[in-house]
């Protein structure tokens, strides 16, 4: 499978001076497979360590970080020698071993020559306790599932993507039942790397359900292992509790969806946990529209999203005949799966980040607000192609916003003050808008 995070690699490498990366994301994204991927095809060799139950490993950068010494162990793990220039080390699982990602300060510092890529899942990268963080040594990557677009050419339809970079849609509408096709297969399938593999050969919905099954399994797995006895109920809890906060009109998150009674200063830990490892998102409200975003956000006010739309529509048990083929008691939740599947293709967007809106007495809202740099942007999200837009139309009114984005399965559409973009079409949202 073809990940557009690769490029970013390449740029890394042709830097005339790089910092050892980190390539930061839940588990089962395809941190593993991009590391040594890029190792193979950008590199005459690579070190890969995963230091998961690696003893020598452990043992090596426990004693001291003299990167002299760690090199000379790597060499003989290795059994060859390692040439900067044309060796790619690569650290893998390096939470199981907090020294290795200090170590990354002392080889920026002492040894800039070595191109070390790091990762491992959030769990316990963040949060371990006593860890000494390379801050300012070293440069991020963030990795999230397959995008729609990466999705699209893993099912080989690579001819659908082009029409879509060359902005071309007038012909992509020709071919719309394609696309909302492959749309809702995504909605279905997700992301998850493991799960578009599986499914890409063997379009067998029932086992890539099983396959996600198994994602969640693990992932409740890693709360039990890595989290503290006493907040492991508490995020399992917060976590079952996403989709039925996204089935609500009002997809602001309350915590007394949980349980009864429940208050955020119950929950703050296990919110920041599954936040840090990349399992949710979470979506601030601004409290006003103006630049930047960040500024006006609202701490106390957000929604929550899972990493994966497949993932979000396992959980809900939602069987494949209801979401290819439509169902009356499926609307609602389709609006949940629509907004979960933008926010996560905004995630992938670089130079973006989403908030939400709505006025004080919350009678209007914008499902999101995009923070260019330069301009703010409202996209309301539809999940058919009912095209009223109140909300949209009295905030563009207000507000004056340069364009307002309406994302649906109606056609591609420019008017004055608003633009109509495919749900199919999300990637192109920057390029649209210019």
């Amino acid at each position: 499978m073809y990940r557009t995070a690769i490029e970013s690699l390449y740029a890394w490498k042709a830097k005339g001076v790089r910092k050892p990366l980190v390539i930061r994301g839940a588990r089962q994204v395809g941190k593993t497979w991009l590391m040594k991927e890029f190792g193979k095809s950008a590199y005459d060799h690579t070190v890969y360590v995963s230091f998961d139950n690696n003893r020598a490993m452990r043992e090596l950068f426990s004693a001291d970080l003299d990167v002299t010494r760690l090199v000379t162990g790597l060499e003989l793990y290795a059994g060859h020698k390692i040439e900067p220039k044309n060796t790619l080390i690569i650290f893998d699982e390096a939470q199981e071993v907090p020294l290795a990602l200090t170590s990354l300060k002392y080889f920026n510092e002492n040894a800039p020559g070595y191109q070390i890529i790091c990762a491992g899942s959030l769990l316990g990268v963040a949060l371990h306790q006593g860890t000494s963080f390379p801050v300012g040594k070293v440069e991020f990557l963030d990795l999230y599932p397959l995008s729609f677009t990466e999705f699209t050419r893993a099912m080989g339809k690579e001819p659908f993507v082009g029409l879509l970079e060359k902005n071309d849609f007038a012909m992509a509408a020709a071919f719309k039942r394609e696309y909302i096709d492959l749309l809702k297969n995504y909605y279905y399938v997700g992301g998850m790397p493991e799960v578009v593999a599986n499914f890409s050969v063997k379009r067998d919905y029932n086992e890539a359900r099983e396959i996600q099954r198994s994602i969640l399994m693990a992932y409740e797995q890693d709360f039990s292992k890595h989290a503290p006895n006493e907040v492991v109920p508490r995020i399992r809890m917060l976590w079952n509790s996403v989709p039925a906060q996204l089935t609500k009109e009002n997809k602001k998150f309350i915590y007394g969806v949980i349980k009864n009674g429940a208050r955020a200063k119950d929950y703050e830990y296990a919110l920041m946990w599954l936040t840090d490892c990349g399992l949710v998102h979470k979506v601030h409200r601004a409290a006003a529209p103006s630049l930047p975003l960040k500024a006006y956000e609202d701490l106390k006010a957000f929604k929550l999203f899972l990493v994966d739309v497949g993932l979000l529509s396992c959980m809900t048990r939602l069987r494949q005949d209801t979401l290819l083929y439509g169902n009356e008691l499926f609307k609602e939740f389709k609006g949940a799966l629509t907004e979960q599947y933008v926010l996560q293709q905004l995630k992938t967007l670089p130079g973006i980040e989403a908030y939400y809106w709505t006025n004080d007495t919350n009678t209007n809202e914008i499902d999101f607000l995009l923070d260019t740099g330069s301009a703010v942007l409202p996209l309301e999200v539809k999940a058919e192609v009912n095209l009223q837009s109140k909300s949209l139309k009295a905030f563009a009114d207000k507000y004056k916003p340069p364009v307002s984005v309406r994302l649906s399965m109606a056609d591609y559409k420019r008017e004055d003050w608003l633009l109509n973009l495919p749900l199919y079409a999300i990637g192109n949202i920057l390029s649209s808008v210019v």
